[in-house]
């Protein structure tokens, strides 16, 4: 995960966020993105890695800058829930699928 420390403080681009065509190249989907985002707001997303979207990961912005990114499992029955990844898999994750997260970053938070 230090390699996307980085992209904290940065300004989400949130046009760019509602790019589903562009996402898709990296296998990944908005789950949630607010029309017009609040001075404290979530956007979520899941991701395949290992299966169809089996990944969620929530980025969090205060006054349009990311604050924080969190990885998790969606629980099958509620997929509003999401179970926290241990290392190892969090380890997995970044090797497999860090560049196409990394890159996903980088459109995001580009003007």
């Amino acid at each position: 995960m230090k390699r996307l420390r980085n992209y904290l403080d940065k300004r989400l681009n949130t046009e760019r966020v509602s790019d589903t065509e562009k996402l898709a190249q990296w296998g990944i989907s908005v789950r949630y993105a607010p029309e017009v985002p609040e001075d404290f707001d979530e956007f979520e997303f899941g991701l395949d890695y290992q299966g169809r979207q089996d990944v969620a990961f929530v980025t969090t912005i205060e006054k349009g800058e990311i604050k924080r990114m969190m990885f998790g499992k969606p629980d099958r029955e509620n997929p509003d829930i999401l179970r926290p990844m241990d290392d190892a898999t969090i380890a997995d994750l970044m090797e497999k699928k860090g560049k196409d997260i990394q890159t996903f970053f980088d459109f995001i938070t580009s003007e």
